[in-house]
């Protein structure tokens, strides 16, 4: 239920205006995380203006409702190292952050956001936002939040990285708000990395996103697995992602066995390689049950229909099995961060699925998952907080009409 200040604020004369930025460079789950939050926005606030700005074309959605829209930067992408690369322009990579950040600050201006979302970086890739950052803050007409996932990599190495990266002076001189989109019930921010006071103090935990929610904003509901011409029988559905480091966990199911009556689906995500596609093409080729996808721009609408899912751990995929509360096995990746592994560990250890270490990951293990017999486990689940969406008009109404307030200044202790 929304509050009489939500209500009092939504009726003002001039419409609210929302930014959202998230760097992309690596998978779809930051887009999908922001379109997710500007669609539930929208609908709390229809007479708000939202901007989108993101460092991913591909999979740029149609499920925009008319106040939404997209401004897409030169692309990045992350090597195996975890190392900023351009994506596509041959250019050295202090000449795109720096056209990447004249673009940024030059649509903020233009825009004047009375709310900044930042997602996951609080400085941005590479450090694109400081220049937009300080313009925001001395103007003092913006609030500025900071919305990270629940698990960002084990405690010593973020410490080290934040450090390294003023990240807390940032949050201190910058943001109104830190928002946590998670449960600190499967993992507490503030204890594990130890914040300071500056930041701990902005903390608020969100919940996780229902993704189920995600279907309500299809423009024109697709029959996906319909369309994919398969036998009758049970659907075991293979995650990776947006497919940039998923090529092993493909293959390794293609090559699996399935259960009697069982059809294989493997959604490979934009960015596997056209040589890893043909591969798993080929293998499918000699299989009746199994067939491969290229990308869905809504996978919730496969996932719904899955009895079972085989998927590596990223933060967005791993958010919708719990949302369907689907049998489940996660082979998270562990290099170049051991964030998908802490995350999907302490997932296990709560009942609400099952967890492969990469290392030991073959077509057996994997057919051996496959045909066990489904338990009741949702019995034994410990509950996990899947009310963010319900709380972001709240929190929004929160962060606008607080006191303004001069920068704050940054706390060593």
């Amino acid at each position: 239920m929304k509050s009489h200040a939500w209500s009092q604020f939504s009726q003002r004369s001039a419409p609210i205006r929302i930014a959202l930025y998230s760097h992309d460079t690596m998978g779809l789950g930051h887009k999908r995380r922001n379109l997710l939050i500007a669609q539930t926005l929208a609908r709390s606030l229809p007479q708000a203006s939202i901007l989108l700005i993101s460092g991913m074309e591909e999979g740029r959605s149609t499920n925009l409702p008319p106040n939404v829209d997209y401004l897409s930067l030169p692309a990045l992408h992350k090597n195996g190292e975890g190392k900023y690369q351009p994506r596509r322009l041959e250019l050295p990579l202090q000449a795109l952050i720096a056209m990447r950040s004249q673009v940024i600050q030059a649509a903020l201006k233009a825009f004047a956001p009375d709310l900044f979302i930042v997602d996951n970086v609080p400085r941005g890739a590479v450090r694109e936002l400081n220049p937009a950052l300080a313009q925001l803050r001395s103007q003092g007409q913006t609030r500025i939040v900071l919305g990270l996932r629940d698990v960002l990599d084990e405690p010593k190495i973020v410490q080290q990285e934040w450090q390294h990266a003023s990240n807390e002076e940032a949050i201190a001189q910058y943001y109104d708000a830190v928002w946590v989109y998670g449960d600190p019930a499967v993992f507490d921010l503030t204890q594990e990395y130890r914040f300071l006071r500056t930041v701990a103090s902005k903390i608020r935990y969100v919940g996780y996103f229902d993704q189920r929610q995600r279907l309500q904003y299809l423009a024109s509901p697709e029959t996906v697995v319909e369309d994919l011409c398969l036998p009758p029988g049970k659907l075991a559905l293979c995650l990776v992602g947006g497919g940039q480091d998923g090529a092993a966990l493909a293959q390794q199911f293609a090559q699996a066995t399935l259960p009697p009556d069982t059809n294989g689906v493997i959604l490979t995500g934009p960015f596997m390689s056209e040589s890893d596609r043909q591969h798993l093409q080929a293998c499918a080729a000699t299989q009746p049950r199994l067939r491969i996808v290229d990308y869905l721009e809504e996978p919730t609408q496969l996932l719904k229909q899955a009895d079972s899912v085989v998927s590596m751990g990223g933060y967005n995929t791993t958010c919708e099995l719990l949302s369907f509360g689907k049998r489940s096995l996660i082979v998270p990746r562990v290099t170049p961060r051991l964030e998908q592994w802490i995350r999907a560990k302490r997932l296990q250890d709560l009942g609400w699925i099952d967890v492969l270490h990469p290392d030991h990951l073959s077509p057996e293990t994997l057919s051996n998952w496959l045909a066990q017999q489904p338990t009741t486990l949702a019995k034994a689940r410990s509950p996990i907080d899947l009310n963010g969406l319900d709380r972001l008009p709240e929190l929004v109404i929160d962060v606008l009409t607080q006191a303004a307030l001069p920068a704050p200044v940054y706390c060593a202790s």
